[in-house]
């Protein structure tokens, strides 16, 4: 079975991991100070803040962002639960936008018309590893006084215009979940320019107590805090980072090279200025249940990212959503099939899911 994602963890995590048991510093500590910085580097931003998990993050982030109950916050409802399910964790109500149809990420055009006085944010989702229309939202961010929370978990590494996924933001949400393109098991990070989001998140992450002052509790706040065990993984795997997006890039190249000869399938559209990581490699397809039932049969791992939107769910259909409401959304979801793109597959894996997917239509 050629698996749809594959974490690669080698000798250096190993290594590094030993070196934390050894050390006896196993919650956060030095090393993850040192990944928050790192990371913090790599993605060009002044603060990054080191959490136990991509939800944690956006959580993390929003409270930041001073959303509180009764706000509203606009998003995606064609992405992973966890994009939205912070918003409800802070008392303030999801709004719905329908997504772009090549991109599927969210659609400026219909984010206008759904501000209220009550909006106090956006949340930008990257999906599948491709960075949102990031202008054309900082600039009704900026004409309405909103902030920008950047949903950056699938889209580590990508860039926009040379520019890395999370800064564009007010603050860049990142997951290192097993299955994402750098991992720490479970893990993930916030950054952020503003020194103040930076001071308001590690206090989040704490128990609502400033790491400067211990026992003194400013607001109400969750155990996020990573553990230095997932930093040190963190730091190996951030060595590796180019090496595994390119790889991921230059697979996704191959697999649009061959199945973009096949007319039953539509390969994933790439944004003119955007370095797209390919967290997953996503295309349309015609009869995609069957298709997936036969890659699987065949030996191909494969997965739907997502089979359902987020209003037709019931936690969300509470907030009056319904079928039909958001139709870009829900055709994705009947069409959309992930194909294995990680670093490990091989010319061989390349050819035989292409062949596969083929012989399906054939």
């Amino acid at each position: 079975m050629i698996p749809i994602s594959k974490p690669i963890i080698g000798d250096g995590e190993k290594r590094a991991v030993l070196e934390v048991l050894d050390s006896g510093m196993l919650a956060q500590g030095p090393k993850t100070k040192e990944f928050e910085d790192k990371f913090a580097d790599y993605c060009v931003a002044k603060f990054g803040i080191g959490v136990n998990s991509g939800t944690a993050a956006i959580h993390t982030a929003l409270y930041a962002a001073g959303v509180k109950k009764g706000d509203e916050v606009i998003t995606s409802p064609f992405t992973f639960v966890a994009s939205v399910s912070p918003i409800i964790m802070l008392g303030a109500r999801p709004i719905f936008v329908d997504i772009k149809e090549d991109t599927y990420n969210i659609d400026p055009k219909m984010v206008d018309e759904k501000i209220t006085e009550k909006t106090k944010a956006i949340v930008a989702v990257d999906l599948y590893g491709q960075i949102y229309d990031a202008k054309m939202i900082r600039n009704i961010a900026e004409k309405y006084n909103l902030k920008i929370i950047e949903d950056a978990c699938q889209a580590v590494g990508a860039e926009l215009d040379g520019k890395r996924a999370g800064t564009f933001g007010d603050l860049g949400c990142f997951s290192f979940y097993a299955t994402k393109n750098i991992v720490t098991g479970e893990g993930g990070m916030v950054i952020t320019d503003n020194e103040e989001f930076s001071e308001l998140c590690k206090r989040f992450r704490h128990h609502g107590q400033s790491e400067k002052t211990r026992y003194e509790y400013y607001d109400l706040g969750y155990n996020y805090r990573m553990m230095d065990i997932q930093a040190a993984i963190g730091l190996e795997q951030l060595k590796k980072i180019d090496d595994f997006t390119n790889k991921r890039i230059g697979n996704a190249k191959r697999l649009s090279e061959g199945l973009s000869k096949i007319d039953q399938i539509k390969v994933p559209f790439v944004k003119q200025g955007v370095k797209h990581v390919f967290h997953q490699y996503t295309i349309r397809a015609e009869k995609r249940d069957n298709l997936m039932n036969y890659l699987k049969e065949n030996g191909v791992g494969c997965g739907i990212y997502y089979p359902k939107p987020l209003h037709m769910h019931p936690c969300f259909v509470k907030f009056g959503y319904k079928e039909g409401d958001f139709p870009v959304a829900e055709k994705a979801s009947k069409e959309v099939l992930s194909l294995p793109v990680h670093p490990s597959l091989t010319e061989e894996d390349i050819n035989r899911i292409i062949k596969t997917v083929g012989e399906f239509y054939a």
